[in-house]
């Protein structure tokens, strides 16, 4: 059994890695208690999205306007903003002078390796044998991983320049080999590392053959992450986080009826990544709970606190463990012959994976399918039109909905759908909808919009304020 742990800090934290230096990084530890850790580090906050495109707005970075725009000035611009942005971010956290020279010189390297490289791609790209849009999805992550690399290698002149043996692993393929796999980047970047005498800062970026975007996007630092500590069978595999795991969105039921978790499941990881709030992405969890690797997700600025351990074992006491919620799109299909005909749901499925739509949730009875989908109105009006071409006979329509989820590792006894139903009543609110699946891990219950939040606060206030503090955390 390996004694190391790895463990994974967010880009928000790592915008005050600094703060981190005298806590989680080093705080107290002195010797042999510095190491033992390797840590998977995400880009500087807003650096990844001045590289591709801003995550909530949609506003383009370098990819978006070298992908969009017929001239070069849009992107070169866009890219001198990531290098200022680069640079702006490591003088906030770096002290000595020789540091931050470095770390400039390293964010200049990069950014005209980058652009030299996308200047000659559009160059052969204009000729007509080849195409840019074939070349995209590389473009995309050449990009994607330049903000993990400076963020990895800032934070090893900041733990070399405290006395920290840390060393700067990087896998995203820099002028490297292109054409190996995850396994064997990871492999190769760690083979003669031994963690426990040196803290290796690894970037949260791997390029490898599979290519990590084309599945998980901007979740490819997560699945880095539980790879890695697969791979070199950790003993824990850590998140770090600014805030714990907590019953509800402590902004919205209150910091002092919030509850830390303490203790779950890889289920009910699942379940709240179906709800859009992912605690790990659901393939990271999957490379974890095979390799009987168990995570822990902390409060980065609470060091001391061990925040909540996620495994696969089960409930001691049936309980509610988390409420949440977030907005839906209701997708319905009515054809009144559609009883007792095979296909339907079929055709709509391949449609919406078509669309890259993602699926909630779904109901249906004997000539009615409704889908609850996480997606734009836009992306359903496409979804819509290819429907009505399939069956030129149903009444096809899209309404924006909210979704509020009862969530625990076990649900049994504990009557989730009756009393939810009655604790949103009794606040004069409306469930439009509502529904238990048999294995009694979440109840999901559906309302307009507008009343999401004040249905959280009510199921919370039934189903963890009232409960015994004891019970809730069993």
């Amino acid at each position: 059994m390996a004694l190391h742990t790895v463990e994974k800090i967010g880009g928000t934290s790592m915008s005050r890695v600094h703060e981190l230096r005298d806590t989680l990084l080093i705080g107290e530890r002195t010797g042999a208690d510095l190491y033992g850790r390797i840590f998977v580090v995400s880009a500087f906050g807003g650096i990844t999205n001045l590289l591709l495109e801003h995550k909530k707005t949609g506003e383009p970075g370098v990819f978006g306007q070298f992908a969009a725009s017929d001239n070069s000035h849009g992107w070169h611009d866009a890219l001198n903003r990531v290098g200022d942005a680069m640079i702006e971010a490591h003088t906030r956290v770096l002290d000595h002078p020789a540091d931050i020279e470095q770390a400039t010189d390293f964010v200049r390297t990069r950014i005209d390796g980058a652009r030299n490289c996308l200047i000659d791609l559009a160059r052969v790209c204009s000729y007509g044998h080849f195409r840019l849009s074939e070349h995209m999805l590389q473009t995309r992550e050449l990009l994607s991983g330049m903000g993990e690399a400076h963020s990895a290698f800032v934070t090893v002149l900041m733990l070399q320049r405290a006395g920290v043996n840390a060393r700067f692993v990087d896998l995203s393929g820099w002028r490297g080999e292109g054409d190996v796999s995850l396994e064997q980047r990871i492999l190769g970047a760690m083979e003669g590392i031994d963690p426990m005498l040196e803290m290796p800062i690894v970037t949260g970026y791997a390029q490898c053959a599979e290519g990590l975007m084309r599945e998980f996007d901007r979740g490819y630092s997560e699945v880095t992450f539980s790879m890695l500590a697969s791979l070199t069978q950790a003993r824990e595999a850590i998140i770090h986080k600014e805030f714990h795991l907590s019953s509800a969105d402590p902004n919205l039921v209150g910091h002092g009826a919030a509850r830390k978790l303490g203790r779950t499941n890889y289920d009910v990881a699942d379940q709240m990544s179906n709800m859009g709030m992912e605690a790990i992405h659901p393939k990271a969890a999957k490379t974890l709970r095979q390799a009987d690797v168990p995570l822990r997700v902390t409060n980065a600025f609470e060091p001391q606190d061990p925040g909540t351990l996620i495994d696969d074992e089960a409930a001691e006491t049936p309980a509610v463990e988390m409420v949440t919620g977030l907005d839906i799109i209701a997708l319905e299909l009515f054809e009144q012959d559609m009883v007792g005909v095979k296909g339907y749901d079929a055709a709509i499925l391949e449609v919406l994976t078509r669309h890259d739509v993602r699926i909630v949730s779904k109901v249906s009875n004997a000539n009615t399918i409704t889908h609850y989908v996480d997606s734009s109105l836009s992306a359903m009006r496409k979804v819509e039109k290819d429907l009505r071409k399939i069956y030129p006979s149903a009444r096809i329509g899209s309404r924006t909905l909210a979704m509020a989820a009862v969530i625990g590792r076990d649900l049994a006894g504990l009557s989730c759908l009756q009393r939810g139903l009655v604790a949103i009543a009794e606040e004069g609110l409306e469930a439009l909808g509502a529904s238990q699946g048999p294995r009694n891990v979440d109840v999901q219950f559906i309302m307009e919009r507008e009343l999401l939040q004040p249905v959280i606060k009510a199921l919370h206030r039934t189903f963890i304020e009232e409960v015994p503090a004891i019970r809730a955390a069993a």
